[in-house]
């Protein structure tokens, strides 16, 4: 049985809490945090990245998505296009995917050599280790997901005008290579979950649930975060609240309620 929602908002709220205070934690202190989210497609990576990230600083904690390589990008060393976004002092990354693409699609779509794919596998647990030596807390998490669920998150997308984006010709090519996707995952575990760097691998069949493993996991990772820091004192007015005042401009005249959707049946099919 999946999680309902009042139980798993009820769970969430007081980690969401403790990331803030996380955060804050961070900020004061200089610390660099870098959790990298892998997993099948469907999976639920976005999700948790949400979930993580709601209630922080958009400034401190950057949501890191790359596109394809570039042709340039295409001819540096392979960690390179990932380096300029690394977390500075103080800040928060999270990698939707990340240079593990290499030990995963690259590697199964045949997007990469057998020569260049070997060289990713030894030298990641090398970069890894110059970043945790550098201070980085490096976090890496692979969601799993079983292939039935994985079908009907597919189908979901495709359904739902407000998913479709999310289904790509590659997401598609990949739906038959789900025990392909299985071999590279297991040998990309054999050969880059180290010490300094470990993986941690969450269920996602049920989302809710494994945003909750997930994020539980991260925060019982980190060192004590609480931090004591003064409140704000919002001293009071010396005035009346004064009312919004238009001159060169008027604002938009609101919508007249209740409202009513463009399209219901598009609306209701979304939904």
């Amino acid at each position: 049985m999946r999680m309902k929602r009042k139980t798993y908002e009820a769970l969430l709220a007081p980690m969401q809490l403790e990331l803030t205070r996380m955060a804050h934690w961070a900020q004061h202190t200089g610390q660099r945090i870098a959790v990298i989210l892998e997993g099948r497609d469907t999976a639920g990576k976005g999700g948790v990245i949400k979930a993580i990230s709601q209630h922080l600083n958009p400034r401190q904690c950057r949501v890191v998505a790359l596109p394809k390589p570039t042709e340039r990008e295409a001819g540096q060393w392979y960690f390179q296009r990932y380096v300029p976004h690394l977390p500075a002092a103080g800040e928060i990354v999270l990698f939707d995917r990340s240079w593990y693409n290499r030990a995963g699609v690259e590697r199964v779509m045949g997007y990469c050599s057998d020569a260049q794919y070997r060289s990713f596998l030894q030298q990641a647990p090398v970069f890894e280790k110059l970043l945790v030596d550098d201070g980085i807390w490096l976090f890496k998490y692979w969601l799993g997901v079983d292939q039935a669920g994985q079908e009907e998150r597919f189908a979901e997308r495709r359904d739902n005008p407000l998913k479709a984006w999310k289904l790509s010709p590659v997401d598609v090519q990949s739906r038959l290579r789900y025990a392909d996707y299985t071999a590279a995952r297991e040998a990309m575990l054999a050969a880059t979950h180290t010490p300094q760097a470990p993986w941690t691998l969450v269920d996602f069949n049920d989302q809710r649930h494994g945003r909750l493993t997930l994020i539980d996991n991260l925060l019982r990772r980190l060192p004590d975060t609480h931090i004591d820091s003064p409140t704000a004192t919002l001293a009071a007015l010396p005035h009346p609240p004064l009312r919004e005042q238009y001159g060169v401009l008027q604002p938009l005249p609101g919508l007249p309620l209740p409202l009513e959707p463009a399209n219901p049946a598009e609306v209701a099919a979304a939904g």
